[in-house]
């Protein structure tokens, strides 16, 4: 029995990966085989960068082996374009995966928790001004779910302060806002091509900037910080991504805009299931010009019978995962839950959502049946 199998019967998965025709990838692998040349900015490399530049519509993209990475070296290289070497804050959300946290620590910082707006779900500008001090190197903000963030308001902070502007756009490929490509906003960007994502390269990332000299230095940071042969313009890692992840992504990226139309489908019958059942709201627009429809995050309300975890649990039962996504809340983890910022009574909306979100199976070619099943299922339990 496979994932994409309409019978409707077995396990409902929440996520499948896209792949490509295998014989799309074969002459790239073949070009690879050829040269020798597997990874250190190869001609593969070079293509896939220009290629996502065209997609995206932005000018500057560096490649870099994840997201993680890509996000730890677009805080070094910001700091190192301001001359900020000492340790600090970075104002971040708690309603992300804990990986955003994570790049913060090892850039260096610690993280400071503001609470979101609870309609967006992304980081609230009103709740960040109050916490920026000497200490703040940057605001690191998250498009959740590939809705984005009120980056007018996040970007006047920024000029205000003279604090750099960063995106955690790991679920925003290809998202377009107000007549432009939503990776172009901010000082860094940082996509992420993990598997289960829009357009992967089984592991993978980017991060866009906005002039040649940031390109020049993310390059560097990928690198271990090299300049020329003997020499370090800056202290960095081995961020590369190799050939062979950059051919997967040449061969996926024609495919991209077919895998978000059908993506596109999914939610759209998804959001017309649930219009009647009291109790529920679809996060992500339905039909939305430039959306990608990355995940099916739904809200439960008081007048749902069951709460979220109820839900959950029942929908496992039936064998249909579905994920609790993002909870907990990064602050309330082991490893965070000491600093000050998310303690108890804080993070008030961040909390309220994390308590009451699920997200659905959603992947381009989900069955019929089983996306059906699904829905009978919450349905059924909303009765």
């Amino acid at each position: 029995m496979t994932p994409d199998d309409d019978s409707g019967t077995g396990d409902v998965r929440l996520v499948r990966p896209s792949l490509p025709p295998l014989a799309d990838l074969q002459p790239y692998l073949e070009k690879i085989w050829d040269s020798r040349w597997l990874t250190n900015a190869g001609p593969l490399h070079g293509r896939l960068e220009a290629a996502l530049c065209d997609y995206l519509g932005v000018e500057h993209l560096a490649l870099v082996g994840n997201a993680t990475l890509g996000l730890v070296a677009a805080m070094k290289v910001a700091e190192s374009q301001q001359g900020m070497s000492a340790a600090g804050e970075v104002i971040t959300t708690p309603f992300t995966f804990v990986a955003t946290a994570n790049a913060i620590r090892f850039a260096g910082h610690e993280p400071v928790f503001a609470d979101i707006d609870p309609f967006t779900l992304n980081l609230s500008p009103a709740a960040v001004e109050p916490l920026i001090t000497e200490r703040t190197r940057a605001i690191l903000a998250v498009h959740a779910f590939g809705v984005p963030c009120d980056v007018d308001g996040l970007e006047a902070l920024g000029r205000k302060h003279g604090i750099p502007v960063i995106y955690d756009a790991a679920h925003a490929f290809g998202v377009r806002h107000r007549g432009q490509g939503l990776a172009a906003f901010g000082d860094y960007s940082v996509l992420s091509f993990h598997a289960t994502k829009v357009f992967n390269t089984f592991e993978g990332g980017a991060v866009v900037c906005q002039d040649a000299a940031a390109k020049r230095r993310l390059d560097q940071f990928s690198n271990n910080g090299f300049e020329s042969e003997t020499e370090i313009a800056l202290v960095g890692l081995n961020a590369k991504m190799s050939e062979l992840h950059a051919a997967v992504g040449l061969a996926q990226l024609p495919y991209v805009g077919a895998e978000i139309k059908r993506r596109a489908e999914v939610t759209a019958r998804y959001c017309a299931a649930f219009r009647e059942v009291d109790g529920i709201r679809c996060i992500c627009p339905e039909n939305a010009e430039g959306h990608n429809y990355y995940a099916m995050p739904i809200l439960l309300g008081e007048a749902y019978p069951l709460n979220r975890d109820q839900l959950w649990l029942r929908m496992k039962e039936a064998g249909i995962v579905t994920r609790r996504y993002f909870h907990p809340l990064v602050c309330d983890m082991e490893g965070y839950r000491d600093l000050p910022s998310g303690g108890k009574g804080r993070l008030s909306a961040a909390r309220a959502i994390a308590e009451r979100i699920l997200c659905l199976p959603l992947y381009p070619d989900i069955g019929r049946a089983d996306q059906q099943r699904v829905i009978d299922r919450i349905r059924q339990f909303g009765r």
